[in-house]
This record gives structure tokens, C-alpha cells and sequence, in this order.
């Protein structure tokens, strides 16, 4: 065996005598093998040493148990009866699909232009300003039902001239630098499936939107002046909006339907529609040659603050933090419970290279929970999605991968939890004091963060700078900018994105790793 701080057979310099000297492929280990035969057996011991302790076995099974059956006790009785449909556009995604339409038939293509001299919001009445979301222009739908394809050219309350289409599409249209409260010109054309939306300050020179198409539109469909007003948030809530808007008189152009315009509040039966203020009513009237119409509601997606009664895939993954849990307490007895029993000394005895023996320590407590919880997390998540479909429970979609995102990175932070527990209890030593500061530090943050009435930035800070940013890997829902919504943790809308949520939690266990290296090295066994 090459002594300390000497040469080894190949003439390299050792590792100045300290047991934690480098050491890799071509290099002995201490025993006079080979750095990866010794890491082997190393990995096998402590693999052995796990299984060896009965509670540390069933602590992995319970955590993979709590994500299988934990959702069960959020499911209740299933949804009321007297629960209103919940629309879904074309590209399958729950939309808000509520507006008051005043319209006609025009067959084929064909053309109308309007000017809208005045948009107010009921919000801006005491005095503030028209809700910024709420809506005034021409629009063509493909049908009455809420969720039915449109197209439409509109004046905003705070974001200018938009085309927006089938819900989840929105274009801004040109800077022209005049105040909302400024005359604004629309106009919106179809020519088979093409629609196109166009404005302007003057009604003599337009400037282009956008031209979206709407496929599979019949010949004959219904145009006409639309207003809505989406509910407007208070703090961590809503209320109820409404807008009127002043329409010019509209000009045609194309074979439209003879007779009187009609008007109704479309999607009011829909779960998305907040309704109305008590005291306004939607309507419209004739107002010279134009229109005054009065309308509510919304057409944008559905957030989760639009459906009282849904779920998401990541809520069928709840059972995370009870799992959390019980991992953190195992992780953190396989580090403590040397100590405590003075068995770290044989360890060592047996290999004395202390950052290797904690790495694999890490290696083990990590692989057994990641295969535990991706088992679990890849049964749960289909499995309670059929039930909770069953019991008439809306889910918001997910795409596959969104799915399998949730899955792997659940049982990843899982994974990254235990070896943070593992080596915050190397630098404690002290099992219930390493413990609560891991439970305290990854659990608590998230529970708070989801409690509804907590502050939106304290809710968001709490899931961007603690480790429990690493769960917005289960988040699966999108935030729009064209709705404003309660966009919060309680909500399943995580400040980060997926990966740099995983990112925050990896640095948090990477330097809580790194420094029970070093004072491993440092103190006596």
C-alpha cells in the first residue's frame, strides 16, 4: 500500500495525508484496491445497512403509501349536483365564455366597421379607472354554446386595441399614443375562414391587427357588437364587473340578415361566469343610430379562480407532503443515528475517506426514495385522475408531458429533500433538531404559502427563496397575461418555472452537503 503523502507505484504523489485526499480512476483506495471496486462496496454496505433497519424500510413504504392514498381525503362527497357545466374551448383548455352580444346573420363573407366612442366599467364608477380587461368591438362566433370558436377586434380598458380568438389567442394591436377614452374605430371582416381585425383613430386610415382563421366555420354565422368585464380582483379574491360601451351606428357590408338587431347575455349558465353586479343589468338600447350596451363575463381561459369545483393534477399529488415528512425523518436518522450510537466510527474505521462515505450515504437515501416515489407518483397520478373524472370532478387538462414532469419531479424532490435531511443531519448531529429545521425549512413554507388568506407576495416569496420552491415542479396550470386572476401557490400558480424551482432546492442541498463534508473532515467521529 503506498504510505501517506508518499508515491504511489506509478510515481504520482499521494494525498498529503489526509484521509480525504483525491483519489479516482488509476488511484488506490486506502485497502490497496482501486477507487471504484472500493466505491462499489462502499455503495453495498451502506445499501446493506439501510435495509438492515426495519423502520428505515417502512418509513420509504409509508412515504409511497401517502402518495397513493393521500388524495382520497380531499375528494369529499364529489361535486354538488345543482354544479354548472364547465366550458372548453376548441383546443380543449376550460375558457371563460361569457359576453353580451348584440348581433345578425351574415351569409358568406362580408364586412362591419364601428366606432366606439365609450367604454366604462361599474368598478370605475366611484370614481377609479375602466377595469383594464374590459372589453368593447365587433365579433363573429361559430355558435352559441359557451366554448364555440370566435374571432374579435376590441377596444380594452387598459391595454389598448386587441385581436383575440378561440380563447386562449391574443394580439395587441398598433401604439397610436390616444387615451383610452378617445374615439376609437373597429372593423372586422370575413372572407371564408379568414378573419380580420383592424382599427383606427379616424376611420379613414386602418392599420391591420391581425388576420387569424377560424376553421371549419359555417357559411352563415352571427356578427355583431360585443361588450364583457371580467371580475375584478380584490386582494385574494374577486368581484364582480361589468361594462358599458358606447357603439356609433355599424356599417355593413356583405349579405347579411334583413330585420332588427337582437342581444343576450351569453354563457351566464356556464361555472365560469361570475355574474353580474346586483345592481346592473345587462342590455342594450338604441342610442340614435348606435348602440349603448351593458354586458359582463369574459372570453379568455379559465383560471382556477374562474371554477369553484376543480382540480389539477398536481392536487392528486398532495400526499407530497405528509411523504416529505416521514423522508425527512428517515434521511436524517440514517446520518444521526451513527452518531448517536457512536457506529460512525466503524465506518470511518472501515473507510476513512468521510466525504466519500457521505456522498454514498447521499447516493443510497436518494436512489431508494426517487424509485419509491416515482413508483408511486407514476400509479397515483392516472389512477386519481379516472376517479376524480368519475365523480364529475372538472380536471384542468395537462399534456402528457406535463404529466410525466410532475411524476419524475416529484419523486426528484423527494429525492434532493432526503439528501438535504441527510446532510443537514451530519452538520446537527441531533435527530429531532435536524428534523425540524428540514421540516421547517421545506414543508412549512409551501403549507403557508397555500393557506388562502396569507399575502400574495408573502405566498410567492416563500416559494421562490425557500427550498419548497422545488415543488413547482408538480405545476401543470398556465398563467395567461391577458386575464388577470389570483395567480398564487393556494391556487397552484408557483412564481418559478419547474426548473429553476428544482434549481433553488438542489442549491440548498448541494451547500448543505458541502459543509457536512467539511466538518465531517474537521470534528471527531
Amino acid at each position: 500500500m503506498t504510505p501517506t503523502g508518499g508515491r504511489d507505484r506509478a510515481g504520482r504523489a499521494g494525498d498529503s495525508g489526509h484521509p480525504d485526499g483525491p483519489s479516482g480512476p488509476g488511484l488506490e483506495a486506502v485497502d490497496g484496491t482501486s477507487a471504484w471496486p472500493a466505491m462499489a462496496r462502499l455503495v453495498r454496505a451502506e445499501w446493506t445497512k439501510f435495509r438492515s433497519v426495519r423502520g428505515w424500510v417502512w418509513g420509504s413504504v409509508v412515504a409511497a403509501l401517502l402518495i397513493l392514498v393521500f388524495p382520497a381525503t380531499g375528494l369529499g362527497g364529489g361535486p354538488p349536483e345543482h354544479l354548472r357545466p364547465v366550458p372548453v374551448g376548441p383546443d380543449g383548455e376550460p375558457v371563460s365564455a361569457g359576453y353580451y352580444f348584440v348581433h345578425r346573420a351574415l351569409a358568406g363573407d362580408g364586412q362591419i366597421t364601428v366606432a366606439v366612442s365609450g367604454l366604462t366599467s361599474q368598478r370605475g364608477a366611484d370614481g377609479g379607472s375602466v377595469a383594464p380587461w374590459a372589453k368593447a368591438g365587433l365579433l363573429i362566433s361559430a355558435g352559441e354554446q359557451p366554448g364555440a370558436r370566435y374571432a374579435a377586434v376590441m377596444v380594452t380598458g387598459g391595454h389598448g386595441v386587441r385581436m383575440q380568438y378561440d380563447y386562449l389567442h391574443d394580439y395587441a394591436g398598433p401604439a397610436v399614443g390616444v387615451p383610452p377614452s378617445a374615439v376609437r374605430w373597429l372593423r372586422l371582416t370575413r372572407a371564408g375562414d379568414r378573419v380580420t381585425g383592424e382599427s383606427s383613430v379616424d376611420g379613414a386610415q386602418w392599420s391591420e391587427v391581425a388576420a387569424v382563421q377560424l376553421q371549419g366555420l359555417e357559411r352563415t354565422a352571427e356578427v355583431g357588437l360585443f361588450v364583457a368585464c371580467p371580475a375584478r380582483m380584490e386582494g385574494l379574491g374577486s368581484a364582480v364587473d361589468a361594462a358599458t360601451a358606447s357603439f356609433g351606428a355599424p356599417r355593413l357590408v356583405g349579405d347579411w340578415a334583413a330585420g332588427e338587431w337582437s342581444g343576450e347575455q351569453r354563457g351566464a349558465d356556464s361555472a365560469s361566469f361570475a355574474g353580474l353586479p346586483r345592481e346592473v343589468s345587462a342590455g342594450f338600447a338604441a342610442d340614435g343610430d348606435g348602440f349603448t350596451v351593458t354586458g359582463g363575463g369574459d372570453l379568455a381561459p379559465a383560471t382556477r379562480n374562474d371554477l369553484a369545483v376543480a382540480a389539477t393534477p398536481g392536487d392528486l399529488l398532495f400526499g407530497t407532503f405528509p411523504a416529505l415528512i416521514v423522508i425527512v425523518v428517515v434521511a436524517t436518522l440514517t446520518m444521526t443515528t451513527e452518531f448517536r450510537y457512536r457506529v460512525i466510527r466503524s465506518t470511518f474505521g472501515v473507510s476513512p475517506r468521510r466525504g466519500r462515505v457521505l456522498v454514498v450515504k447521499a447516493f443510497v437515501i436518494g436512489g431508494v426514495t426517487f424509485v419509491t416515489s416515482l413508483v408511486a407518483a407514476v400509479v397515483a397520478v392516472p389512477v386519481w385522475l379516472r376517479l376524480v373524472r368519475g365523480l364529475g370532478i372538472f380536471v384542468f387538462p395537462a399534456a402528457p408531458g406535463a404529466l410525466l414532469r410532475a411524476e419524475v419531479g416529484t419523486a426528484a424532490v423527494l429525492a434532493v429533500t432526503a439528501v438535504f435531511a441527510l446532510a443537514v443531519g451530519g452538520v446537527l448531529r441531533r435527530s429531532a433538531t435536524a428534523v425540524t429545521v428540514v421540516v421547517v425549512a421545506t414543508v412549512l413554507p409551501h403549507l403557508l404559502a397555500r393557506v388562502p388568506f396569507l399575502p400574495a407576495g408573502m405566498a410567492r416569496w416563500l416559494t421562490e427563496v425557500t427550498p419548497a420552491a422545488g415543488l413547482a415542479v408538480q405545476q401543470t396550470l398556465v398563467r395567461y397575461p391577458q386575464v388577470d386572476s389570483v395567480y398564487t401557490p393556494a391556487n397552484g400558480y408557483f412564481p418559478l418555472s419547474p426548473a429553476a424551482g428544482f434549481g433553488v432546492l438542489c442549491a440548498y442541498a448541494g451547500v448543505a452537503l458541502a459543509l457536512a463534508v467539511v466538518l465531517l473532515r474537521r470534528r471527531d467521529a
